[in-house]
């Protein structure tokens, strides 16, 4: 059974995939066909997990005595999630279809080019100069000015700001939001100002965005973020699976834990999350219609995170960020930047996402395959864990820590090093009530028991 992704490094290109439903299953059907014939050749059990995704494979079919024996049961596992898979890849290039169109598609014409839809990214910026860095590193990364046009969205009308703008000239759109009218608010919510204005400008601007400019999707950037080489790479690869798959809402290019000590270095490795992340993040104009008319006044990502908003809908994230912020001053005044967002690591390595299949992302593929990772995973108690005693477990394989309180949780999470905070009861970077990392060589599972029913709103 291949957890998470593809194990293959054929360079097979896929592309943004539509046309007849059944000509595309047997295409996918054959790609996944190939990649098995691969493993049972080659018995390389190098996948999207790397070495540690070849322990977790070894624990969960680890019938045998060897890694003969622990890799044919792996292969056997691939065959027989084969037909079940292609199954559900047949619902997926349906869904594709429908989202893109029959006048796109034709019998002749499978499978389409590699050329990126457009997909703009909107800046929003309002009074700092430093704008500049993030540009720069937007042009600089951009494969093409056509598929990613760039939106400055800028609030305050900070002079200085503004002529950095307009400085770049036609290579982006300078969109000024002039409602700069003071928000009357209580005393008491003074100190909360920033956060009303911010929700303004996040309004006015995607309204541009998905209502004056039309566009079907968009790519959310703030001025105070580096970005990855493979930033855009990223979001075009995954823009397919944003149409295709209902159960997402976003796309993000943050890991919330993403620190270089509980990261793997396996930067093509990506997640499903039901912590919406933000800090670089791409949604479809369906959404914003959704989400515009109840639009909240003040701390619009916290809003988000709520269910009534969320509908139990995920995001992907990748193992490594692929943005980090240099902003430590800002409407929240720094929180946890000294304590933790300076310690996110940036990816640097270009990983060729529309290259690889990303099927397995699929809510309904990766579901169960995440819960055969975790709950195979032998369970270590969270005061072994404290004193990193794992005497009794392979050092090859992966471990879970189970928590059935917050307080456990925030217990077992403040030594590693994790943030222990919860938004309307989901934690960050979670899955299903399952946190993963990788800490000392070794994948780890924070997770609730088997049996988990869904998040307790209490754990605010």
């Amino acid at each position: 059974m291949i957890l998470f992704g593809s194990s293959t490094r054929m360079k097979t290109k896929l592309g943004y995939f539509i046309g007849s439903g059944i000509t595309i299953l047997w295409i996918l059907f054959f790609y996944q066909y190939v990649i098995f014939q691969q493993r049972v050749k080659d018995m390389d059990f190098e996948g999207a997990f790397g070495s540690s995704d070849q322990r977790l494979l070894m624990q969960i079919n680890g019938e045998g005595s060897g890694p003969t024996f622990q890799r044919i049961a792996a292969v056997e596992g691939d065959l027989q999630g084969l037909k079940k898979d292609s199954e559900r890849l047949q619902q997926y290039m349906d869904r594709v279809r429908e989202a893109v169109g029959d006048t796109m598609a034709n019998s002749n014409v499978t499978v389409l080019t590699s050329k990126i839809p457009v997909i703009p990214v909107i800046v929003f910026a309002c009074n700092r100069p430093t704008v500049k860095r993030n540009l720069d590193q937007l042009l600089k990364y951009r494969p093409s000015a056509e598929s990613f046009p760039i939106y400055v969205s800028q609030d305050c009308g900070h002079k200085e700001t503004a002529e950095v703008i307009e400085n770049y000239g036609d290579q982006m759109v300078h969109m000024k939001h002039t409602n700069n009218t003071p928000i009357v608010l209580e005393k008491k919510d003074k100190k909360f100002e920033g956060y009303y204005k911010l929700a303004r400008h996040y309004r006015w601007g995607l309204n541009q965005i998905f209502r004056k400019y039309n566009h079907t999707a968009a790519i959310i950037v703030e001025d105070d973020l580096d970005i990855a080489p493979d930033f855009f790479e990223y979001f075009a690869a995954l823009y397919p699976l944003l149409v295709a798959d209902s159960s997402l809402w976003c796309i993000s290019a943050w890991n919330d834990n993403g620190k270089a000590d509980l990261t793997e270095d396996a930067p093509e490795l990506l997640y499903r999350t039901d912590f919406f992340p933000g800090l670089g993040w791409m949604l479809r104009r369906d959404l914003w219609m959704e989400l515009e008319p109840k639009w909240p006044e003040k701390f619009w990502d916290d809003w988000m995170r709520r269910p009534e908003q969320r509908l139990k809908r995920s995001c992907i994230r990748p193992e490594v960020s692929r943005t980090s912020t240099f902003g430590k001053k800002g409407v929240s005044n720094g929180l946890f930047y000294e304590t933790h967002l300076k310690f996110i690591k940036l990816n640097d390595v270009s990983v060729p996402f529309r290259e690889r299949s990303l099927a397995y992302l699929l809510k309904d593929i990766y579901d169960p395959r995440f819960a055969s990772a975790v709950y195979n995973s032998p369970t270590i108690s969270q005061a072994a864990l404290r004193k990193g005693d794992f005497s009794g477990v392979d050092p090859n394989v992966s471990i879970r820590v189970e928590y059935s309180t917050k307080d456990q949780f925030i217990k077992t999470a403040k030594p590693l090093g994790l943030m222990q905070d919860f938004k309307a009861g989901v934690p960050r970077c979670g899955y299903r009530g399952v946190v993963t990392l990788f800490r000392n060589g070794r994948r780890i599972f924070l997770a609730p028991p088997i049996g988990w029913n869904g998040y307790d709103l209490s754990w605010n």
